[in-house]
């Protein structure tokens, strides 16, 4: 703390003395008390008063023997001595002991310290100074305490310390706050001077002025001091330049405690407000530039943190190929930089109308301030030099925002790779861009290019793994004889990550429709590799036609393989669920098997919304446990809904209630007149929105059913005999369908069938034919034995059937059931037009 004492304007010490010497003409024996108690303004004493009890300056009047002649009040109260003890006694005798010789000498120094004795006997350090009374060999001596002339000391070197600071100003303001005396104001504030009785609008801007008027005010009504107060500033002679103050003040006061002024400490802070400002800056670019890997929301938080921080306007320019995540072209010179404007701040009013988010960047000039700014330096633009640049002064009006008088253009420079620009303005009364402030621009661009350059990588990456995503998935909505699918698949975090969720609806032969819903373990490109192999198995072994339960058996083999040939990091993450489900349009009915999956739920014609009850068994990543088929009886009009956990995981819910809003949403929306792509985009409208934490897929099947009309059952006998009955049977239903161009074909195909059930097969057996876009031939017996294609030799007398199929049939094949196996051939159908 620093205390500042003015003097009250009593006379001195000595004063005093010559007066009562010169008007009194006392005697030296005479020892009167010496009125000085009040002549002393000279020290402060601290809180409390002096110690020993004193409180002022000890005075007294020697001879040039050293004899008392006079003695104050205040020696009395320093000693405990009166003036009847000592007047007339030699000084040395209240002294404990003698400095050097002065026992013995003849002159008492002008000044120096002793050490007197008081009369309770405890010893006092004191401080003298000694004057001669003017026209007389008299001497004033003048005395206190030696801690306390130490104290003094000690202060007043901290005030004259302060006092010298080029950074610090001391300024005593009056009541009216009139500046009545300083040591540095001109040299703190940068004025020329200060004038006499000045005031702070004489060195300070109107408004700044005003503000730091309000708070001595303050001050000097409240008595309350001000500490440390941090300002930005403007001085009168330098309007264009911004500094920062800190005021700190206090309240003077007289002896009865009224306020006489203000003690105010004006120091520039200048360079830790730009160092703070610096820092507030880098603290900001770090933490919202970068949080999002969207290219345009990346550019819109690095101009958000430019202005108004930073300059009064701010504009983030990137290259066309940036948008779409490829890298920009290196270009050098003036022309069509193929820029286009990503991100504005403030987004509000008072741009001009040349610029606007997303419109493209207008032609430069071969401008050597070109040049600088593509080999990655930041430049500065007065409005002059900007329009020297862009070359035509009404294109500037078209670009500049109004008022408009400094620039500052930085690179977005990032891996080797120049992305774009971020320009900054200054308009009205802001001060101009300095080179110092480039530095900081620089960095902060820096930095901003990076978080762009990785929005722009994630960007092409993501653009990448949705195409591999759409390309795996199958068409939207498929139209089949066994029923209409259609299917919808959403991102996960409103399309951030494409994950391994996937549907699939597969056409097998005699018209049955396979239905497929999985979800793989992970987000990103492995996930979509690993969805797209696991697809491409299913379907392979659909083909094959093997029951759900053992084609989930033969998938769980080959996760559990591909997680062997995964790094031993991602051996533990590699695994899926599956929902397999095969429709047959003839008999009406839907078997499934999961493997760790959501069940399905079924609306049937009615509007009823249930949930099948499926036997889960475990995920395909665990390997060495059967799975178990389900049978439903589906009625035609009947709505099958696949879907992955992520159309129910909703943030603060659990699956149950997940899984109860998507039935309610499906008995709302689901209705026979409403086409299945319209229901599915329906029940993903609020999972979108909400940008779900994992990635959903839904698959929505309608059924259909083959009329009885078009299906024909024959019961084969066990007699070689048959084969010419069921020829004869076959002829005979397919004239009653009109397909005559088959005959010649189809009593081949059921010849060779036919026999092949007879020869290698167990009874019953059956022949069926199902007529729709295709005609269908089947044979099924209770054998499981596995026919072959093979070419017969020369002299072979068999093995020429099923050769003889395959040419005939447009495809044929084999699955089996727990009661046997059916061969089958299919023919085109070809209707009149």
């Amino acid at each position: 703390m620093i205390t500042i004492i003015w003097a009250s304007g009593h006379k001195s010490p000595l004063a005093s003395v010559r007066q009562w010497s010169e008007k009194n003409g006392h005697e030296r024996n005479d020892c009167p008390a010496l009125d000085c108690q009040r002549t002393s303004s000279m020290i402060s004493p601290k809180p409390g008063g002096w110690p020993y009890g004193f409180d002022g300056l000890a005075s007294a009047v020697l001879d040039s023997r050293g004899i008392v002649l006079g003695w104050t009040e205040t020696a009395a109260d320093l000693t405990g001595l009166t003036a009847e003890d000592v007047c007339g006694r030699p000084v040395q005798e209240l002294l404990a002991d003698l400095p050097g010789d002065a026992d013995t000498a003849t002159e008492i120094p002008a000044f120096g310290q002793v050490r007197l004795r008081r009369r309770s006997g405890e010893i006092i350090p004191v401080t003298f100074r000694a004057t001669r009374v003017t026209g007389s060999s008299d001497l004033v001596v003048v005395a206190a305490p030696t801690q306390n002339v130490s104290d003094q000391q000690q202060g007043v070197e901290l005030l004259r310390a302060f006092s010298s600071q080029d950074r610090i100003a001391i300024a005593l303001h009056d009541r009216d706050l009139v500046i009545v005396h300083s040591n540095n104001v001109s040299g703190v504030f940068g004025c020329p001077s200060v004038p006499p009785r000045g005031r702070l609008r004489d060195v300070l801007m109107d408004g700044d002025a005003e503000e730091t008027e309000a708070f001595l005010r303050q001050v000097l009504d409240t008595g309350a001091p001000l500490v440390r107060r941090d300002q930005p500033v403007r001085w009168q002679h330098d309007q264009a330049r911004q500094r920062a103050m800190s005021l700190s003040a206090f309240r003077l006061e007289d002896e009865r405690g009224r306020p006489t002024g203000v003690v105010a400490l004006y120091i520039d802070t200048t360079d830790q407000w730009r160092a703070r400002r610096d820092l507030d800056l880098a603290r900001k670019t770090a933490e919202r530039v970068g949080g999002s890997l969207d290219v345009v929301r990346t550019a819109q938080d690095l101009a958000d943190v430019m202005a108004p921080a930073f300059g009064d306007f701010a504009a983030v320019d990137l290259a066309e190929a940036v948008f779409d995540g490829d890298e920009p072209a290196k270009r050098l010179g003036g022309g069509d930089l193929c820029l286009r404007n990503a991100a504005m701040a403030p987004a509000a009013e008072g741009w001009p109308a040349g610029i606007e988010r997303g419109d493209p960047v207008p032609p430069f000039l071969d401008h050597p301030v070109l040049h600088s700014f593509q080999h990655g330096e930041t430049v500065i633009l007065s409005r002059d030099e900007y329009i020297s640049v862009i070359g035509d002064p009404q294109l500037v009006e078209f670009l500049l925002p109004k008022g408009c008088h400094s620039v500052m253009v930085a690179p977005l420079h990032a891996r080797g790779l120049t992305l774009g620009d971020v320009s900054v303005w200054r308009v009205g009364s802001s001060v101009p861009f300095t080179e110092d402030e480039a530095d900081l621009m620089a960095q902060i661009a820096s930095r901003g290019a990076l978080a762009i350059d990785n929005a722009r990588r994630y960007t092409r990456e993501h653009r990448a793994a949705v195409a591999l995503q759409r390309r795996l998935l199958p068409p939207a909505t498929i139209d089949a004889p066994a029923g209409e699918t259609a299917g919808v698949y959403l991102p996960a975090g409103g399309g951030a990550e494409i994950g391994g969720d996937w549907f699939d609806a597969i056409a097998l032969p005699s018209l049955r429709l396979a239905l497929v819903a999985g979800d793989v373990v992970g987000h990103g490109m492995p996930a979509s590799a690993t969805m797209g192999r696991l697809r491409a198995a299913i379907q392979t072994l659909a083909d094959l036609e093997l029951e759900p339960d053992e084609l989930l058996t033969r998938i769980a083999d080959l996760v559990q393989r591909l997680a062997t040939e995964a790094p031993p990091a991602d051996q533990d993450t590699v695994g899926a669920t599956c929902l397999y489900a095969v429709y047959d349009p003839v008999t009406q009915c839907c078997t499934l098997a999961s493997a760790g999956h959501p069940p399905p739920v079924l609306v049937r014609p009615d509007g009823t919304v249930e949930v099948v009850e499926v036997s889960p068994g475990p995920p395909l990543a665990i390997g060495g446990m059967p799975y178990e088929t389900t049978t439903i009886d589906l009625e035609p009009g009947s709505v099958l809904a696949l879907y992955t956990d992520g159309l129910i995981e909703r943030e603060g819910d659990d699956i149950g209630q997940g899984l109860r809003h998507l039935m309610d949403t499906l008995a709302a929306t689901c209705r026979p007149e409403h086409p299945l792509d319209e229901t599915g985009a329906a029940l993903l409208a609020n999972l979108a929105d909400q940008a779900p934490r994992d990635d959903a897929a839904l698959l929505l099947a309608r059924t259909r059913a083959v009329p009885a009309k078009d299906t024909a059952q024959w019961q084969i006998p066990a007699d070689p005999a048959a084969v010419s009955e069921a020829r004869a049977w076959a002829t005979r239903q397919l004239a009653r369908w009109g397909l005559d161009d088959l005959l010649f074909t189809t009593e081949l195909i059921v010849s060779e069938l036919v026999t092949n059930g007879i020869r290698y097969g167990r009874p019953p057996a059956e022949l069926r034919l199902i007529r729709h876009d295709v005609l269908v031939c089947e044979v099924t017996d209770s054998s499981p034995t596995q026919p072959r294609l093979r070419r017969a030799a020369t002299t072979d007398e068999g093995g020429r059937g099923l050769f003889l199929v395959a040419q005939l049939a447009m495809r044929w094949g084999c699955r089996y059931s727990p009661g046997g196996k059916t061969i089958w051939a299919e023919q085109l159908i070809e209707y009149p037009h």
